[in-house]
C-alpha cells in the first residue's frame, strides 16, 4: 500500500504560540503511525512564491491514515492552535 504524505507550507505569524503547537503535534502524529520527514530547515523556492517559509512533510502508512489524522478529534485542538498562530496550505498526497 502506498504511503500518505501531509505536505505543509506554513507562514508562522505568532512565534510565541507556534512552539506550543509543535510540542502538541508529535505524539498525535505518532499515534496515527506518522513520522516527520521534513520539519522546518533550510529551503529554496523556484517558479513561484510559496504560501509560507516553513515546510513540513509527514509520512503516514497510507493516504487514509494521513487523512484520518488530519480530521481526527485528537488533532482538532492542536490544529486550532496552529491555525491561530499561522497560515498554511496543507496537502495530503499518496506516494508511489
Amino acid at each position: 500500500m502506498p504511503a500518505g504524505y501531509v505536505i505543509a507550507q506554513i507562514n508562522v505569524e505568532d512565534a510565541d504560540t507556534y512552539p506550543r503547537y509543535v510540542a502538541m503535534v508529535q505524539p498525535i502524529v505518532e499515534k496515527f503511525g506518522g513520522r516527520f520527514i521534513v520539519r522546518g530547515g533550510r529551503s529554496e523556492s523556484y517558479e513561484g512564491t510559496p504560501p509560507g517559509d516553513r515546510n513540513v512533510v509527514i509520512q503516514f502508512p497510507s493516504f487514509d491514515a494521513a487523512r484520518n489524522w488530519y480530521h481526527s478529534e485528537e488533532y482538532a485542538e492542536a490544529k486550532a492552535l496552529r491555525m491561530s498562530a499561522s497560515t498554511s496550505v496543507q496537502t495530503i498526497v499518496e506516494g508511489v
